[in-house]
C-alpha cells in the first residue's frame, strides 16, 4: 500500500515514513495540500495522512478538494494533527469526507492499527459514493469558528505563560532579594570587579566598615585609587592570575591599607565568574579580617616560647639539684680539710700558699654551686630588706681593681630605697651586669656607667612583652659604650648557656641568672642596644617599706664552746673533718656515718649530748627522721640539719618538725662556730 504523508514539519514526516516503512508500506511526503493534490494526479496513492494546519493549503481544504475530485474521491482520508482545538474540529473532519480524524501524539501501535482499520472498511462497498460537500460560505464560517476556538485557546495560553512569568519573577525578586539579604549581612567583605577594567561594581557593608569607604566612593574604582602602589600592583597581579587560569585563587595573606583603622591582615578568596563562552565576566572577592587572629597567633607563640625557655630552666634546675648535693659534700671534704690544714701548717711557707689557693678555689666552687641553684630557682637564701646602694658600693669597690684601666667607671646614685632581696643574690646581678659590659669594651675601653634611682608606674608598663604592675620601683640602669648586641640574637640573651665570648671566657649563665633573681623579686630586665654604640640594661625591682640592713656583718672572732655534740653524716670523710673542725672550737665531738647507729647510741645514753648535728640526705633514715626520733627519746635535744641540697627540707620545714638550725653545705668553720653557738645559747635561756 502506497501512503502520502501530508505535513509542513520534516521531523513530522520523518516519523511518520519510518513508522509506516517498518509496517510494510511505501510513502510519499508533501508540505502542504498544494503539493499533495499535484502527487494525487500521477502517483497510485492507496492512503492520505494529513495535518490540518499547512501554509499554501491546509488539510481541510486538501480533503475538500480530494473528496469533490471524481478520481479522488475513494482515496481513504486520515487527520493526524496536534492542533485540536475541540470536538468540532472532528465534526468539520468528518463532514468533508475524512475517514479518520487522530490526535497527536498516539502511540504506534494503535496508530498502525487505525490506519488498518480504515484501509479494511475502504475495501467494503461504498455504501455513500457521494459525501455531502460543504459550501464555500459554510467553509468560511467553519473556519472562522476554528481560528477563533484557535485563538481564545492561544490566549489561555499566554495568560498561564504570563502567570507563569509572574510568578517565576516574583520568585527571582524574592531569591535576589534573600541573595541581597545574604551579601548584606555576610561579616567578611564582598566585592565585585568587571573582570575587563578591574573596578569596583559591588560592595558589601563588611567591605564598607572594613576599608573606611563607602559604597558611593568605591564603586567605579580600581584599587589604585585607595591603596598604596605597592599593595594595588599586588591586588591587580592576583586578579589577571584568576582571569587568565579562571580558577579560585586562595590567599592566605595580605596586608590592607584601609582609612581609619591603619593596615589590616586578611585571607582573601578571589573567584572568577564565567558566561556561556567560557569568558570572565567578573572577580567576586571574599576577604575575611585575620588581623585579629594573627596576633593572637604572635601571643601563642610568645607563650610557647616562654613555657619553651620555662621547660628549659626546670630541666637545668632538676640537672642542678640532681648533682647539687653530692658536689657540696666533695666541696665540704675539700674546704674542710684545707681549713684543718691552714691552722697547722707554717705561715708564709709554700705549702700554706698552696692551702690558700685550695681554698679559694673552693670557696669559688661553692659560690658556684650557689649561683647554679640560684638560678635554678632551688637556692633557700634567706629573702631580707636590702639598700641597693650599698650592694652597688662594693661591686664598684671590687671593679676598680679587676678592669682595665682603659674603662672609665663612673656612677650615679640617686636612690635609698630598699627592696626584698638577697645581698650575695644582688652582687651577682650586679657583677654579671657590670662584666658583661666590660667585655663589650675591653679592645678599646670606654665608660661603664651605673645608676640607681626611684621610678612609680601609676599604670601596667610593659617590659619585654612582660608586665610590670603599677607601683614604686628602682631603676638600677647599668650602660656601656661597647660593642652592642646584634639585633639577630639580642632576643636569646637570656637564655642559658647563650653567650657571644670565645671558649673558655663565659659559662652562659650570667645573664640567665639576672634574669631569673630579678623575676624572683617581682622584677624585670629591659635591654636596648645598638651595633657600635653600646648597650643599656634597665633592672626594676619594687620597693619595699621595711628597713633593712645598711652594711655588711662586721668580722668577729670565731665562738667556742666545751659541750658534747654527736655528729652524723654516712660520708666518712665529712664526718671526719667535721668532728675535727668542731673539736677546733673546743667541743666534745662523737662522729657517726649511720643515722641507725646514731639513733641506737643516742637511745642508750640520750643525757651525754647537747647537741645533734646531722646530715638529711642518709641511707637507712634520712637526718629529718632522725631528728624527729631522737627529739622523742629527749624533747629538749637540739638539732641541726645539714645538707648540700634537699627537695623536701628548707628553713620553714625544719622548724616545723623542731629543727633549730639548717646549714648548708659546703660550711666553713666560722659558719658552723656561729651556728653551733647559737643554738646551744638558746637553749641555754630557755632553760
Amino acid at each position: 500500500m502506497k501512503v502520502l504523508i501530508v505535513d509542513d514539519r520534516e521531523d513530522n514526516r520523518y516519523l511518520l515514513e519510518v513508522l509506516l516503512k517498518g509496517n510494510g508500506h511505501e510513502v510519499e511526503t508533501a508540505a502542504n495540500g498544494a503539493e499533495a493534490f499535484e502527487k494525487l494526479k500521477v502517483e497510485g496513492i492507496d492512503l492520505i495522512i494529513s495535518d490540518i494546519l499547512m501554509p499554501v493549503m491546509d488539510g481541510f481544504q486538501l480533503c475538500q478538494k480530494v473528496k469533490s475530485d471524481e478520481k479522488l474521491r475513494r482515496i481513504p482520508f486520515i487527520f493526524y494533527t496536534a492542533t485540536y482545538t475541540g470536538p468540532q474540529d472532528e465534526a468539520l473532519a468528518n463532514k468533508i469526507g475524512a475517514d479518520r480524524f487522530i490526535v497527536k501524539p498516539c502511540e504506534p501501535d494503535l496508530f498502525i492499527k487505525a490506519v488498518q482499520e480504515v484501509m479494511t472498511a475502504v475495501r467494503k462497498p461504498d455504501t455513500n459514493p457521494n459525501p455531502i460537500m460543504v459550501h464555500e460560505e459554510e467553509m468560511l464560517k467553519l473556519y472562522n469558528e476554528r481560528l477563533v476556538r484557535k485563538l481564545e485557546q492561544k490566549m489561555l495560553q499566554l495568560e498561564k505563560e504570563v502567570q507563569v512569568r509572574k510568578e517565576t519573577e516574583e520568585e527571582l525578586r524574592k531569591a535576589n532579594s534573600f541573595l541581597d539579604s545574604i551579601f548584606e549581612n555576610i561579616p567578611d567583605m564582598i566585592f565585585l570587579k568587571d573582570a575587563k577594567q578591574l573596578r569596583y561594581v559591588r560592595f558589601n557593608k563588611a567591605g564598607e566598615d572594613i576599608l573606611g569607604y563607602s559604597r558611593d566612593e568605591l564603586i567605579g574604582r580600581s584599587d589604585y585609587d585607595f591603596f598604596p602602589k605597592e599593595q594595588a600592583e599586588s591586588f591587580t597581579e592576583n586578579d589577571r592570575k584568576v582571569i587568565s587560569s579562571k580558577e579560585v585563587l586562595d590567599i592566605s595573606e595580605e596586608e590592607l591599607q584601609t582609612r581609619c583603622k591603619g593596615a589590616r591582615i586578611v585571607h582573601t578568596k578571589k573567584v572568577p565568574i564565567i558566561d556561556s563562552k567560557g569568558d570572565p565576566l567578573y572577580i567576586l572577592g571574599i576577604s575575611e579580617d585575620i588581623t585579629d587572629l594573627k596576633k593572637a597567633e604572635v601571643e601563642r607563640n610568645k607563650l610557647n616560647v616562654q613555657l619553651h625557655q620555662a621547660q628549659k630552666l626546670e630541666s637545668l634546675g632538676n640537672l642542678a639539684g640532681g648533682i647539687a648535693h653530692d658536689f657540696n659534700n666533695i666541696l665540704s671534704v675539700i674546704i674542710g680539710f684545707t681549713e684543718m690544714g691552714l691552722l697547722d701548717v707554717n705561715k708564709g711557707s709554700n705549702i700554706e700558699e698552696s692551702l690558700q689557693e685550695i681554698y679559694k678555689a673552693g670557696i669559688r666552687a661553692k659560690d658556684l654551686v650557689k649561683q647554679i641553684l640560684t638560678f635554678a630557682r632551688r637556692s633557700d637564701e634567706e629573702i631580707k630588706p636590702v639598700k641597693v646602694k650599698y650592694i652597688i658600693k662594693e661591686v664598684l669597690e671590687f671593679l676598680r681593681s679587676s678592669i682595665p684601666t682603659t674603662i672609665q667607671i663612673k656612677q650615679n646614685i640617686q636612690s635609698d630605697s630598699s627592696i626584698m632581696g638577697n645581698p650575695t643574690q644582688l652582687h651577682q646581678v650586679l657583677m654579671n651586669l657590670c662584666t658583661n659590659a666590660a667585655h663589650a669594651m675591653e679592645e678599646d675601653g670606654g665608660v661603664l656607667e651605673i645608676s640607681l634611682d626611684d621610678i612609680r608606674f601609676d599604670v601596667n608598663r610593659l617590659i619585654k612583652g612582660e608586665e610590670l604592675m603599677p607601683g614604686e620601683y628602682v631603676r638600677l640602669k647599668v650602660s656601656d659604650t661597647g660593642i652592642g648586641i646584634s639585633p639577630e640574637v639580642i632576643g636569646t640573651i637570656f637564655e642559658p648557656y647563650f653567650t657571644t665570648k670565645m671558649q673558655g671566657k663565659g659559662t652562659g649563665l650570667g645573664l640567665a641568672l639576672v634574669h631569673s633573681i630579678v623575676d624572683s623579686y617581682g622584677g624585670k630586665v629591659d635591654v636596648k642596644s645598638e651595633l657600635g654604640k653600646g648597650s643599656v640594661f634597665e633592672v626594676y625591682i619594687p620597693v619595699t617599706e621595711k628597713i633593712g640592713l645598711n652594711t655588711p656583718d662586721e668580722k668577729e672572732k670565731l665562738p667556742v664552746g666545751t659541750e658534747r655534740i654527736l655528729f652524723v653524716d654516712d660520708e666518712a670523710a665529712i664526718a671526719k673533718v667535721g668532728s675535727q673542725l668542731i673539736k677546733q672550737l673546743g667541743y666534745m665531738v662523737i662522729s657517726c656515718t649511720s643515722s641507725i647507729e646514731a639513733l641506737e647510741l643516742f637511745r642508750q645514753k640520750p643525757d651525754e649530748f647537747d647537741l645533734i648535728i646531722t646530715d638529711t640526705t642518709m641511707p637507712g633514715m634520712s637526718g629529718d627522721k632522725l631528728a624527729i626520733q631522737l627529739m622523742k627519746i629527749r624533747k629538749d635535744i637540739p638539732v641541726i640539719l645539714c645538707t648540700g641540697y634537699s627537695k623536701k627540707i628548707s628553713e620553714d620545714i625544719s622548724r616545723q618538725i623542731g629543727v633549730k638550725e639548717l646549714i648548708y653545705k659546703p660550711f666553713i668553720m666560722a659558719d658552723l662556730a656561729r651556728k653551733i653557738r647559737s643554738v646551744l645559747d638558746e637553749v641555754k635561756r630557755v632553760k
